[in-house]
């Protein structure tokens, strides 16, 4: 089955952003693999969002550590982290987005949302907070005042040219984003440590899917397959749904380890991302070769876990979780592991260059968007078994290890195969750039600026929730 709802909003001009209402967000973000600053303008009439410009670089070209730095963090990879080096690297990545989409940082970038993906080397989730401080430093070495870091105080603290655009005198920002609230536990410790990816993900869906027919509001899930897995299964509860679901654990990290065994990527550090481009195969040597494919998918597929996470760890897929403060919140986590916190990499690696050796590249690939496709229809089932889908739940689908390739339509072929889910080609929506997209949706959150004609919050079908939020606030 061909995907339908594959979102790739249309670009727009620097002449149009300058001459309209279009909010600017910068969305730095460093990963395990890339460090991306993805600009988005949302023009405030329409609602909609469009990608100005991509400037992305890999998180292995940070520069190494100098003496007398801490080193408090790593990639999957092993890559040592400091927060000056990070601070260095985001600066430079902001300041080469903007300079060459032509535009000014003190002029035309009125927010910036910074998060991490880095989460592997970190012993508790509450480590990533030292990460987005090193984040918002080299935000400010790029010239972003703080104040473009956090919600305005007042109407006036905005740009004119967007006062009129904001609710902030009838609501106001209580951390619910795109009518999801976070789920924190009464200490306020997170569940998992990459929950704010998992967030802007989610938010990004929900804006990508304005350029579809899917109505992808609450209820939803969301699954973000970049190096490390993200997303939220959340209900319809209302004005604000709860998540009721977390993911974690290794998404693209599965293909990195396969495409390491071929040697034509370095065997530490390369990725899948290194060859993309050979990701070309034909429908006839898929059809031809369909029955092997699916018998090396399976030894892959043999490896690799997936379950709801056990309570009685402190980290799942190298992720570090609290399953404890996620059973006192009521939420399930469901996480995707390859032996014991990758223990087994080693022998998806042996597959990968067993595989290329035998049959090739593009083979290769093949069995990568094989596998990757059952790793999304399995994280679905276990969701379904403890009970979070709703009978009309739409299920968004992000990130480089699950849009590429052949990917979608594996997707909905298995995912149409799950007895209990109907309508599925209706309710799927593949967004490219969700962690962007939804650090644009918080930036406008943060600042009461929503769009109730074209809304992103309540449930699907039904009206904007901003009388439902001055009522809930007003008590």
């Amino acid at each position: 089955m061909a995907p339908k709802h594959v979102v790739k909003s249309p670009n727009v001009g620097l002449l149009e952003i300058k001459s309209k209402p279009y909010y600017i967000v910068a969305s730095v973000e460093v990963g395990n693999t890339t460090t991306k600053c993805i600009l988005t303008a949302t023009n405030m009439e329409s609602g909609k969002t469009h990608i100005v410009n991509r400037y992305i670089r890999m998180t292995r070209e940070v520069r190494a550590p100098k003496v007398g730095e801490v080193v408090f963090g790593k990639t999957l990879t092993g890559v040592e982290l400091t927060r000056q080096s990070i601070s260095e690297l985001v600066r430079d990545t902001l300041v080469g987005a903007v300079n060459s989409a032509n535009l000014d940082i003190e002029k035309d970038i009125h927010f910036v949302v910074r998060s991490t993906g880095v989460v592997a080397g970190f012993a508790v989730p509450e480590d990533v907070g030292e990460f987005i401080k090193a984040l918002a430093d080299g935000c400010l070495l790029a010239g972003i005042p703080p104040s473009r870091m956090t919600p305005a105080m007042s109407v006036n603290n905005l740009p004119l040219k967007f006062q009129k655009y904001t609710k902030m005198e009838k609501v106001v920002f209580d951390g619910a984003v795109a009518s999801v609230n976070p789920p924190i536990g009464s200490t306020g410790v997170e569940i998992v440590a990459n929950e704010m990816e998992g967030e802007l993900a989610t938010a990004g869906i929900k804006e990508g899917a304005k350029w579809t027919g899917v109505d992808f509001r609450n209820p939803c899930i969301s699954i973000d397959f970049g190096t490390t897995l993200d997303g939220r299964i959340v209900n319809s509860d209302y004005p604000y749904a709860k998540t009721v679901g977390n993911f974690c654990g290794y998404a693209g990290a599965i293909p990195d380890a396969l495409i390491k065994g071929t040697s034509i990527v370095d065997s530490k550090l390369g990725t899948a991302l290194d060859i993309s481009g050979r990701n070309k195969h034909s429908w006839l040597m898929m059809k031809v070769k369909n029955k092997r494919i699916k018998e090396l998918a399976s030894k892959v597929l043999d490896i690799i876990t997936i379950e709801k996470v056990p309570d009685d760890v402190v980290r799942y897929g190298s992720v570090p979780v609290n399953p404890k403060a996620a059973k006192e919140m009521g939420v399930v986590l469901i996480g995707c592991d390859v032996g014991d916190n990758g223990s087994r990499l080693n022998e998806v690696l042996e597959l990968g260059s067993h595989i290329y050796k035998e049959e090739g590249i593009k083979t290769l690939f093949s069995v990568i968007d094989e596998v990757m496709a059952n790793i999304v229809s399995r994280l679905v089932g276990v969701a379904l078994e403890y009970n979070l889908l709703h009978e009309n739940t739409s299920i968004g689908i992000t990130g480089r290890a699950a849009i590429t390739g052949d990917k979608p339509s594996l997707i909905l072929k298995y995912l149409e195969n799950i007895n209990d889910l109907n309508n599925i080609e209706n309710r799927v929506v593949f967004v490219d750039d969700a962690l962007a997209r939804g650090a644009a949706v918080m930036a406008r959150c943060m600042n009461s600026m929503g769009t109730p004609f074209n809304p992103l919050g309540g449930n699907a079908g039904g009206k904007c929730i901003m009388g439902p939020r001055m009522k809930l606030q007003s008590h």
